[in-house]
């Protein structure tokens, strides 16, 4: 089949078939992701770099909305309930690194990038599925502290694992890393004074060029594309009072309608990269055990640390942390690392992923089910959700 009439048949898969089973509580990063391991079989998927390029846009997208959603003014309040969640959380992350290295024979290093692999819950995605989850709106605020203050913490491990192998990449990472914090707000503020004033609408074509530009640099560092562009979007929501231009509630919208385009891209490129003999006997029972262990684990870790007060029972409880679940995005961004940087066994690969699609897909269903079950049984007293709630922000309906 010609390249351009692969194309049109892709792009027609990824926006019309993932649409069609949301409807069944299937996302559609799951629907893109399965795309791909299909085409790979079939030997569907293009030739040439074109995918790479959009793929790229896609999670540079998805992590500049997650940088933009951060406001670091809403963490305070929960400020003590969340540092007791960041300190369990490091201890999981410890244990199940330890469990990696004595079980699967893992160097420590790639055994803790794993474990943030199976952990970290991505912001982006969960964002973007919490109108779906028909969670209240204090539900939500919890959800969105809880998931922005685990984000970042695993993006610093993360950089400290991956640059930490010798003290002069350290320090040249630590530099250059410093360097892009230090250099992004004045960059905003010449294109805020010199530029916007004489091109109005322009400021979604800087941010992402700004973007795609800082997350080149920490690709080339080797934390990927997702440190850079986190970076700039949080950069971008610190200034929203001196430069609202580049943080307005319209300018994360247009930022979140670039990610629904371009990030099925990313996902189907993702899969693809995914090989049918990975997916053996040991490593679908492995992953299945994962989540009968990982899953349970995490919603108790979460559950019992929500801090208590008022209306905060544990069906709430057990709502919130059932929806930090997914980590689709994190554990595919992390496999890719240690797959190219530390050689990580196919079956382990296949493993992961095996629970990370459950882990993806179990709040929808049972989110969903939850909130009919309240409906059903009490439509004249049931909560406000998001999605009967009236207009919100953009930001908020993410």
């Amino acid at each position: 089949m010609p390249t351009d009439l692969r194309y049109i048949v892709l792009i027609f898969g990824l926006f019309v078939l993932p649409k069609f089973l949301q409807r069944y509580a299937i996302p559609g990063a799951v629907t893109s992701l399965a795309l791909g391991f299909v085409a790979s079989l079939g030997d569907f998927l293009p030739r040439d770099h074109t995918l790479g390029l959009l793929a790229t846009f896609g999670i540079v997208s998805l992590f500049l909305a997650a940088g933009l959603e951060v406001d670091l003014d809403d963490l305070r309040p929960a400020l003590r309930p969340l540092l007791l969640h960041l300190f369990a959380f490091v201890l999981l992350v410890w244990g199940v690194s330890h469990l990696g290295h004595l079980l699967l024979e893992l160097s420590p290093r790639a055994a803790t990038i794993l474990a943030l692999a199976l952990l970290t819950p991505s912001g982006g995605f969960i964002f973007d599925s919490l109108a779906a989850f028909g969670l209240q709106r204090p539900e939500i605020r919890r959800v969105r502290a809880t998931v922005i203050a685990t984000e970042i913490l695993s993006l610093l491990l993360l950089f400290a694992l991956t640059q930490s192998s010798s003290l002069p990449r350290f320090g040249l990472a630590s530099v250059t890393l410093v360097a892009l914090v230090l250099l992004i707000p004045p960059a905003m503020k010449l294109f805020a004074r010199h530029v916007e004033p004489h091109a109005p609408r322009t400021e979604f074509a800087f941010l992402m060029m700004l973007a795609v530009v800082c997350a080149y640099v920490t690709r080339k560092l080797g934390v990927y594309y997702l440190v850079g562009a986190f970076l700039v979007g949080l950069s971008a929501r610190r200034f929203r009072e001196r430069l609202p231009a580049l943080s307005s509630d319209r300018l994360l919208q247009t930022v979140e309608e670039f990610a629904i385009v371009f990030g099925p891209f990313y996902f189907f490129q993702a899969g693809g990269e995914l090989l049918a003999e990975d997916f053996d006997a040991w490593a679908v029972l492995f992953g299945v055990g994962l989540t009968l262990v990982l899953v349970p684990l995490r919603v108790l870790q979460v559950a019992l640390l929500q801090p208590p007060g008022k209306g905060i029972a544990w069906p709430e409880r057990r709502r919130v942390a059932t929806a930090l679940l997914p980590t689709l995005v994190f554990s595919l961004v992390l496999l890719g690392i240690l797959r190219a940087e530390y050689g990580l066994e196919g079956r382990i690969v296949g493993a992961v992923m095996v629970y990370t699609l459950l882990a993806t897909l179990l709040p929808g269903f049972l989110l969903r089910r939850a909130r009919g079950a309240r409906l059903d049984v009490a439509p004249e007293t049931a909560p406000e959700t998001a999605d009967d709630a009236g207009p919100t922000p953009a930001a908020e309906q993410t």
